[in-house]
Protein backbone atom coordinates (compact mmCIF):
# COMPACT_ATOMS: atom_id res chain seq x y z
CA UNK A 1 0.00 0.00 0.00
CA UNK A 2 2.81 2.43 0.89
CA UNK A 3 4.50 1.73 -2.45
CA UNK A 4 1.28 2.46 -4.36
CA UNK A 5 0.82 5.72 -2.47
CA UNK A 6 4.47 6.63 -3.11
CA UNK A 7 4.16 6.04 -6.86
CA UNK A 8 0.87 7.97 -7.03
CA UNK A 9 2.44 10.92 -5.23
CA UNK A 10 5.17 11.09 -7.84
CA UNK A 11 2.58 11.63 -10.58
CA UNK A 12 1.35 14.62 -8.60
CA UNK A 13 4.80 15.90 -7.68
CA UNK A 14 6.49 15.52 -11.10
CA UNK A 15 4.85 18.59 -12.76
CA UNK A 16 5.63 20.64 -9.64
CA UNK A 17 9.21 19.40 -9.75
CA UNK A 18 9.57 20.67 -13.32
CA UNK A 19 8.07 24.00 -12.30
CA UNK A 20 10.59 24.18 -9.46
CA UNK A 21 13.42 23.52 -11.94
CA UNK A 22 12.26 26.43 -14.08
CA UNK A 23 11.98 28.72 -11.06
CA UNK A 24 15.46 27.76 -9.86
CA UNK A 25 16.81 28.30 -13.38
CA UNK A 26 16.27 32.03 -12.89
CA UNK A 27 19.34 31.98 -10.65
CA UNK A 28 21.14 28.96 -12.15
CA UNK A 29 20.41 28.41 -15.82
CA UNK A 30 21.52 24.78 -15.72
CA UNK A 31 18.25 23.78 -14.07
CA UNK A 32 16.34 24.28 -17.34
CA UNK A 33 18.74 22.07 -19.34
CA UNK A 34 18.42 18.31 -19.93
CA UNK A 35 14.98 18.17 -18.30
CA UNK A 36 14.03 15.11 -20.41
CA UNK A 37 16.81 13.15 -18.68
CA UNK A 38 14.95 13.57 -15.40
CA UNK A 39 12.20 11.40 -16.93
CA UNK A 40 14.57 8.72 -18.20
CA UNK A 41 14.99 10.04 -21.76
CA UNK A 42 18.79 9.86 -21.79
CA UNK A 43 20.75 9.29 -24.97
CA UNK A 44 21.93 5.97 -23.55
CA UNK A 45 24.44 3.69 -25.27
CA UNK A 46 24.57 2.43 -28.81
CA UNK A 47 23.22 -1.15 -29.14
CA UNK A 48 26.63 -2.44 -30.26
CA UNK A 49 28.39 -0.99 -27.20
CA UNK A 50 28.80 -4.04 -24.97
CA UNK A 51 31.55 -2.77 -22.67
CA UNK A 52 30.81 -3.17 -18.96
CA UNK A 53 29.16 0.03 -17.69
CA UNK A 54 29.66 1.10 -14.09
CA UNK A 55 27.06 3.69 -13.14
CA UNK A 56 27.94 6.04 -10.27
CA UNK A 57 25.30 8.37 -8.84
CA UNK A 58 26.64 11.46 -7.06
CA UNK A 59 23.91 13.96 -6.16
CA UNK A 60 25.81 17.23 -6.15
CA UNK A 61 29.23 18.80 -5.74
CA UNK A 62 30.32 17.13 -2.49
CA UNK A 63 29.42 13.62 -3.58
CA UNK A 64 30.98 14.16 -7.02
CA UNK A 65 34.28 15.25 -5.55
CA UNK A 66 34.19 12.36 -3.06
CA UNK A 67 33.64 9.96 -5.96
CA UNK A 68 36.74 11.17 -7.84
CA UNK A 69 39.30 8.80 -6.28
CA UNK A 70 36.84 5.91 -6.58
CA UNK A 71 36.13 6.56 -10.27
CA UNK A 72 39.84 6.96 -11.02
CA UNK A 73 40.52 3.64 -9.26
CA UNK A 74 37.67 1.87 -11.09
CA UNK A 75 38.98 3.04 -14.47
CA UNK A 76 42.43 1.77 -13.53
CA UNK A 77 41.12 -1.58 -12.27
CA UNK A 78 38.85 -2.12 -15.29
CA UNK A 79 40.18 -0.13 -18.25
CA UNK A 80 37.71 -1.97 -20.49
CA UNK A 81 34.75 -0.54 -18.55
CA UNK A 82 32.89 2.70 -19.11
CA UNK A 83 31.68 5.00 -16.34
CA UNK A 84 28.30 6.74 -16.29
CA UNK A 85 28.11 9.56 -13.77
CA UNK A 86 24.65 10.81 -12.79
CA UNK A 87 23.64 13.84 -10.73
CA UNK A 88 20.63 15.72 -9.43
CA UNK A 89 22.00 19.28 -9.59
CA UNK A 90 23.62 21.41 -12.34
CA UNK A 91 26.50 22.29 -10.01
CA UNK A 92 27.18 18.60 -9.47
CA UNK A 93 27.11 18.00 -13.21
CA UNK A 94 29.43 20.96 -13.85
CA UNK A 95 31.84 19.63 -11.24
CA UNK A 96 31.80 16.23 -12.94
CA UNK A 97 32.58 17.83 -16.28
CA UNK A 98 35.40 19.85 -14.72
CA UNK A 99 36.99 16.84 -13.00
CA UNK A 100 36.50 14.07 -15.55
CA UNK A 101 35.96 15.74 -18.92
CA UNK A 102 35.17 13.10 -21.55
CA UNK A 103 36.51 10.22 -19.46
CA UNK A 104 32.96 9.53 -18.25
CA UNK A 105 29.45 9.57 -19.66
CA UNK A 106 26.94 11.76 -17.84
CA UNK A 107 23.22 12.18 -17.28
CA UNK A 108 20.78 13.32 -14.66
CA UNK A 109 19.23 10.56 -12.58
CA UNK A 110 15.54 10.24 -13.45
CA UNK A 111 12.82 11.02 -10.95
CA UNK A 112 11.85 7.98 -8.89
CA UNK A 113 8.97 6.93 -11.15
CA UNK A 114 8.76 3.35 -12.51
CA UNK A 115 8.57 4.20 -16.23
CA UNK A 116 11.31 6.84 -15.98
CA UNK A 117 13.68 4.49 -14.14
CA UNK A 118 12.97 1.65 -16.59
CA UNK A 119 13.75 3.90 -19.57
CA UNK A 120 16.99 4.93 -17.91
CA UNK A 121 18.05 1.33 -17.22
CA UNK A 122 17.08 0.13 -20.72
CA UNK A 123 18.97 2.99 -22.36
CA UNK A 124 22.21 2.66 -20.39
CA UNK A 125 22.25 -1.10 -19.55
CA UNK A 126 24.52 -0.74 -16.50
CA UNK A 127 26.45 -3.78 -15.30
CA UNK A 128 26.73 -2.31 -11.79
CA UNK A 129 25.20 0.67 -10.02
CA UNK A 130 26.71 2.69 -7.17
CA UNK A 131 24.78 5.29 -5.20
CA UNK A 132 26.76 7.45 -2.81
CA UNK A 133 26.21 8.01 0.91
CA UNK A 134 22.49 8.50 1.62
CA UNK A 135 20.76 8.17 -1.74
CA UNK A 136 17.88 5.76 -1.10
CA UNK A 137 15.19 5.79 -3.79
CA UNK A 138 12.62 2.97 -3.38
CA UNK A 139 11.59 2.68 -7.04
CA UNK A 140 15.18 2.86 -8.28
CA UNK A 141 16.19 0.07 -5.92
CA UNK A 142 13.19 -2.06 -6.91
CA UNK A 143 13.69 -1.58 -10.66
CA UNK A 144 17.41 -2.37 -10.42
CA UNK A 145 16.53 -5.60 -8.64
CA UNK A 146 14.02 -6.46 -11.39
CA UNK A 147 16.55 -5.65 -14.11
CA UNK A 148 19.22 -7.75 -12.35
CA UNK A 149 21.50 -4.73 -11.91
CA UNK A 150 23.48 -5.03 -8.64
CA UNK A 151 23.00 -1.74 -6.78
CA UNK A 152 25.52 -0.87 -4.07
CA UNK A 153 25.12 1.84 -1.44
CA UNK A 154 28.68 3.13 -1.34
CA UNK A 155 30.37 5.27 1.32
CA UNK A 156 27.09 4.81 3.16
CA UNK A 157 26.19 6.82 6.21
CA UNK A 158 23.11 6.87 8.41
CA UNK A 159 22.86 9.48 11.15
CA UNK A 160 20.89 8.80 14.32
CA UNK A 161 18.44 11.47 13.23
CA UNK A 162 17.87 9.90 9.80
CA UNK A 163 17.63 6.44 11.34
CA UNK A 164 14.78 7.48 13.63
CA UNK A 165 12.89 8.94 10.69
CA UNK A 166 13.37 5.89 8.47
CA UNK A 167 12.52 3.41 11.23
CA UNK A 168 9.01 4.88 11.50
CA UNK A 169 8.07 3.15 8.23
CA UNK A 170 8.69 -0.27 9.74
CA UNK A 171 8.65 -3.24 7.35
CA UNK A 172 8.49 -1.01 4.26
CA UNK A 173 11.91 0.40 5.18
CA UNK A 174 13.35 -3.11 5.48
CA UNK A 175 12.09 -3.93 1.98
CA UNK A 176 13.81 -0.84 0.60
CA UNK A 177 17.19 -1.26 2.30
CA UNK A 178 17.11 -5.00 1.73
CA UNK A 179 17.10 -4.32 -2.02
CA UNK A 180 20.74 -3.22 -2.13
CA UNK A 181 23.15 -5.91 -3.30
CA UNK A 182 25.81 -4.61 -0.91
CA UNK A 183 26.06 -1.76 1.58
CA UNK A 184 29.56 -0.36 2.18
CA UNK A 185 29.40 1.74 5.34
CA UNK A 186 31.71 4.49 6.52
CA UNK A 187 31.75 3.49 10.20
CA UNK A 188 30.54 0.75 12.59
CA UNK A 189 27.72 2.99 13.87
CA UNK A 190 26.54 3.60 10.29
CA UNK A 191 26.66 -0.15 9.63
CA UNK A 192 24.68 -0.91 12.77
CA UNK A 193 21.88 1.50 11.89
CA UNK A 194 21.73 0.38 8.25
CA UNK A 195 21.54 -3.27 9.29
CA UNK A 196 18.72 -2.45 11.70
CA UNK A 197 16.85 -0.87 8.78
CA UNK A 198 17.09 -4.09 6.77
CA UNK A 199 20.31 -3.73 4.79
CA UNK A 200 22.04 -7.00 3.89
CA UNK A 201 25.70 -7.75 3.12
CA UNK A 202 26.93 -4.74 5.09
CA UNK A 203 30.66 -4.07 5.40
CA UNK A 204 32.56 -1.24 7.10
CA UNK A 205 35.18 0.08 4.66
CA UNK A 206 35.80 3.65 5.87
CA UNK A 207 35.12 7.05 4.35
CA UNK A 208 36.08 7.65 0.72
CA UNK A 209 36.47 11.37 1.44
CA UNK A 210 39.74 10.65 3.26
CA UNK A 211 41.19 9.58 -0.08
CA UNK A 212 40.46 12.94 -1.69
CA UNK A 213 43.57 15.03 -2.28
CA UNK A 214 44.12 18.58 -3.42
CA UNK A 215 45.81 18.54 -6.84
CA UNK A 216 49.31 20.08 -6.72
CA UNK A 217 48.33 22.82 -9.18
CA UNK A 218 45.40 23.80 -6.94
CA UNK A 219 47.63 23.93 -3.86
CA UNK A 220 50.14 26.05 -5.82
CA UNK A 221 47.32 28.39 -6.78
CA UNK A 222 46.37 28.81 -3.13
CA UNK A 223 49.98 29.48 -2.16
CA UNK A 224 50.21 32.10 -4.90
CA UNK A 225 47.10 33.77 -3.55
CA UNK A 226 48.57 33.74 -0.07
CA UNK A 227 51.76 35.39 -1.30
CA UNK A 228 49.61 38.09 -2.92
CA UNK A 229 47.58 38.54 0.27
CA UNK A 230 50.62 39.01 2.46
CA UNK A 231 51.22 38.23 6.12
CA UNK A 232 47.86 39.30 7.53
CA UNK A 233 45.75 36.69 9.40
CA UNK A 234 43.51 34.77 6.97
CA UNK A 235 40.56 32.49 7.68
CA UNK A 236 38.17 30.85 5.28
CA UNK A 237 34.48 30.17 5.87
CA UNK A 238 33.90 27.30 3.45
CA UNK A 239 30.67 25.92 1.99
CA UNK A 240 28.42 28.34 3.86
CA UNK A 241 24.67 28.02 3.42
CA UNK A 242 21.77 30.46 3.25
CA UNK A 243 21.29 32.29 6.56
CA UNK A 244 24.77 31.36 7.72
CA UNK A 245 26.80 34.11 6.07
CA UNK A 246 25.19 36.70 8.38
CA UNK A 247 26.42 34.65 11.37
CA UNK A 248 29.92 34.40 9.90
CA UNK A 249 29.99 38.17 9.38
CA UNK A 250 28.90 38.61 13.01
CA UNK A 251 31.89 36.49 14.04
CA UNK A 252 34.15 38.64 11.83
CA UNK A 253 32.87 41.80 13.51
CA UNK A 254 33.43 40.32 16.98
CA UNK A 255 36.92 39.03 16.14
CA UNK A 256 38.61 42.34 16.88
CA UNK A 257 41.61 41.83 14.58
CA UNK A 258 41.61 44.80 12.23
CA UNK A 259 43.76 43.36 9.46
CA UNK A 260 42.18 39.87 9.42
CA UNK A 261 40.98 38.70 6.00
CA UNK A 262 37.90 36.52 5.66
CA UNK A 263 37.66 34.32 2.55
CA UNK A 264 33.95 33.62 2.23
CA UNK A 265 33.01 30.68 -0.03
CA UNK A 266 29.25 30.03 -0.38
CA UNK A 267 28.33 26.44 -1.18
CA UNK A 268 25.94 27.29 -4.00
CA UNK A 269 27.18 29.40 -6.93
CA UNK A 270 23.76 30.94 -7.60
CA UNK A 271 24.12 32.79 -4.27
CA UNK A 272 27.41 34.57 -5.03
CA UNK A 273 25.77 37.90 -5.86
CA UNK A 274 23.41 37.65 -2.89
CA UNK A 275 26.30 37.02 -0.51
CA UNK A 276 28.32 39.89 -1.99
CA UNK A 277 25.40 42.19 -1.19
CA UNK A 278 25.33 40.92 2.41
CA UNK A 279 29.02 41.74 2.82
CA UNK A 280 28.59 45.25 1.43
CA UNK A 281 25.50 45.80 3.59
CA UNK A 282 27.64 44.96 6.63
CA UNK A 283 29.91 47.87 5.70
CA UNK A 284 32.87 45.67 4.78
CA UNK A 285 35.13 46.14 1.78
CA UNK A 286 34.68 43.27 -0.66
CA UNK A 287 36.85 41.82 -3.38
CA UNK A 288 35.73 38.97 -5.66
CA UNK A 289 38.16 36.23 -6.53
CA UNK A 290 36.92 36.41 -10.13
CA UNK A 291 37.96 40.04 -10.51
CA UNK A 292 41.04 40.03 -8.28
CA UNK A 293 42.69 36.88 -9.65
CA UNK A 294 41.10 35.84 -12.97
CA UNK A 295 41.87 32.28 -14.03
CA UNK A 296 44.21 33.43 -16.80
CA UNK A 297 46.54 35.12 -14.31
CA UNK A 298 46.98 32.02 -12.13
CA UNK A 299 47.39 29.39 -14.83
CA UNK A 300 51.12 29.15 -14.11
CA UNK A 301 51.33 29.85 -10.39
CA UNK A 302 54.90 28.63 -10.20
CA UNK A 303 56.14 31.19 -12.72
CA UNK A 304 56.73 33.92 -10.15
CA UNK A 305 56.61 34.31 -6.41
CA UNK A 306 52.90 34.95 -6.42
CA UNK A 307 51.99 33.40 -9.78
CA UNK A 308 51.31 36.77 -11.40
CA UNK A 309 48.45 37.51 -9.00
CA UNK A 310 48.22 41.19 -8.11
CA UNK A 311 48.65 42.06 -4.45
CA UNK A 312 45.35 42.15 -2.60
CA UNK A 313 44.58 45.62 -1.30
CA UNK A 314 45.20 45.85 2.44
CA UNK A 315 41.82 47.50 3.02
CA UNK A 316 39.87 44.45 1.72
CA UNK A 317 38.04 42.76 4.58
CA UNK A 318 36.33 39.92 2.69
CA UNK A 319 37.46 37.98 -0.36
CA UNK A 320 34.43 36.32 -1.96
CA UNK A 321 35.24 32.87 -3.32
CA UNK A 322 32.99 33.12 -6.37
CA UNK A 323 34.46 30.16 -8.25
CA UNK A 324 33.86 26.44 -8.58
CA UNK A 325 36.28 23.62 -7.88
CA UNK A 326 38.85 25.71 -6.00
CA UNK A 327 38.07 24.92 -2.38
CA UNK A 328 41.47 23.26 -1.93
CA UNK A 329 43.15 26.47 -3.08
CA UNK A 330 41.15 28.54 -0.59
CA UNK A 331 42.23 26.19 2.20
CA UNK A 332 45.87 26.41 1.06
CA UNK A 333 45.67 30.21 1.24
CA UNK A 334 44.32 30.25 4.82
CA UNK A 335 45.59 29.91 8.38
CA UNK A 336 42.29 28.57 9.73
CA UNK A 337 39.16 27.05 8.20
CA UNK A 338 35.59 27.24 9.41
CA UNK A 339 33.37 24.58 7.81
CA UNK A 340 29.90 25.81 6.91
CA UNK A 341 26.50 24.20 7.18
CA UNK A 342 27.14 23.79 10.87
CA UNK A 343 26.10 27.04 12.61
CA UNK A 344 22.50 26.34 11.58
CA UNK A 345 20.80 22.90 11.83
CA UNK A 346 21.85 21.87 8.31
CA UNK A 347 24.02 18.87 9.17
CA UNK A 348 27.45 20.29 8.43
CA UNK A 349 29.80 19.83 5.47
CA UNK A 350 32.95 17.81 4.84
CA UNK A 351 35.89 18.85 7.04
CA UNK A 352 38.26 16.19 5.70
CA UNK A 353 39.58 18.18 2.74
CA UNK A 354 40.67 21.03 4.99
CA UNK A 355 42.41 18.56 7.29
CA UNK A 356 44.20 16.96 4.34
CA UNK A 357 45.61 20.37 3.38
CA UNK A 358 46.90 20.73 6.95
CA UNK A 359 44.61 23.56 8.00
CA UNK A 360 43.21 23.68 11.57
CA UNK A 361 39.43 23.32 11.48
CA UNK A 362 36.62 25.10 13.32
CA UNK A 363 33.12 23.71 12.99
CA UNK A 364 29.72 24.53 14.48
CA UNK A 365 27.43 22.38 16.63
CA UNK A 366 25.17 20.99 13.86
CA UNK A 367 27.13 18.16 12.27
CA UNK A 368 24.65 15.27 12.15
CA UNK A 369 25.71 14.40 8.58
CA UNK A 370 29.36 14.17 9.63
CA UNK A 371 29.09 13.08 13.27
CA UNK A 372 31.84 10.45 13.23
CA UNK A 373 34.36 12.43 11.18
CA UNK A 374 33.84 15.52 13.35
CA UNK A 375 34.17 13.61 16.62
CA UNK A 376 37.33 11.88 15.37
CA UNK A 377 38.88 15.15 14.17
CA UNK A 378 38.18 16.86 17.51
CA UNK A 379 39.62 13.89 19.41
CA UNK A 380 42.73 13.99 17.21
CA UNK A 381 43.33 17.65 18.01
CA UNK A 382 42.68 18.64 14.39
CA UNK A 383 39.43 20.52 14.98
CA UNK A 384 37.61 22.65 17.53
CA UNK A 385 33.83 22.70 17.78
CA UNK A 386 32.17 26.06 18.44
CA UNK A 387 28.59 26.83 19.43
CA UNK A 388 27.71 30.21 17.93
CA UNK A 389 29.22 33.30 16.23
CA UNK A 390 30.62 34.67 19.50
CA UNK A 391 32.28 31.33 20.25
CA UNK A 392 33.64 31.20 16.70
CA UNK A 393 35.17 34.67 17.12
CA UNK A 394 36.71 33.66 20.45
CA UNK A 395 38.27 30.49 18.98
CA UNK A 396 39.62 32.38 15.97
CA UNK A 397 41.13 35.06 18.21
CA UNK A 398 42.81 32.48 20.45
CA UNK A 399 44.28 30.51 17.56
CA UNK A 400 45.49 33.59 15.68
CA UNK A 401 47.22 34.62 18.90
CA UNK A 402 48.89 31.24 19.49
CA UNK A 403 50.99 30.25 16.48
CA UNK A 404 52.44 27.17 18.18
CA UNK A 405 48.98 25.76 18.89
CA UNK A 406 47.83 26.61 15.37
CA UNK A 407 50.77 24.79 13.81
CA UNK A 408 50.25 21.81 16.11
CA UNK A 409 46.59 21.61 15.04
CA UNK A 410 47.62 21.79 11.38
CA UNK A 411 50.02 18.89 11.87
CA UNK A 412 47.35 16.92 13.71
CA UNK A 413 44.92 17.61 10.85
CA UNK A 414 47.33 16.25 8.24
CA UNK A 415 48.04 13.17 10.35
CA UNK A 416 44.34 12.60 11.00
CA UNK A 417 43.53 12.66 7.27
CA UNK A 418 46.44 10.39 6.38
CA UNK A 419 45.58 7.85 9.10
CA UNK A 420 42.10 7.17 7.71
CA UNK A 421 42.97 6.71 4.03
CA UNK A 422 42.43 3.44 2.18
CA UNK A 423 38.64 3.18 1.78
CA UNK A 424 38.94 3.48 -2.02
CA UNK A 425 41.13 0.40 -2.38
CA UNK A 426 38.86 -1.64 -0.11
CA UNK A 427 35.76 -0.48 -2.00
CA UNK A 428 37.19 -1.33 -5.43
CA UNK A 429 38.09 -4.84 -4.23
CA UNK A 430 34.44 -5.44 -3.28
CA UNK A 431 33.03 -3.91 -6.48
CA UNK A 432 35.27 -5.87 -8.84
CA UNK A 433 33.71 -9.11 -7.55
CA UNK A 434 30.28 -7.84 -8.66
CA UNK A 435 31.31 -6.97 -12.23
CA UNK A 436 31.13 -9.48 -15.08
CA UNK A 437 34.47 -10.67 -16.43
Amino acid sequence: MLRAIYNALWWIVAPLAVLRLLIRSRKERGYREHIAERFGYSRGRLPEDNAPLIWVHAVSVGETRAAQPLIDALLKARPDARILLTHMTPSGRATGEQIFGDRVLRSYLPYDMPHAVRRFLRGWRPSLGLVMETEVWPTLIDECRRADVPLVLTNARMSARSYKRAAKFGHATKDVFGGFARVLAQSPSDAERLTALGARNVAVLGNLKFDMSTPPELAARGHAWRAAIGTRPVWVAASTREGEEELVLQAYAALGIDDALLILVPRHPQRFTEVAALVEKAGLRLERRSTWAPAATVASAAATTNGGVPALRSDVNVLLGDSMGELGAYYAASDLAFIGGSLLPLGGQNLIEACAVGVPVLIGPHVFNFTQATADAVAAGAAVQVQDPADLARALRELFGDKARRLAMGGAASAFAARHRGATTRTVDVLMALLPE
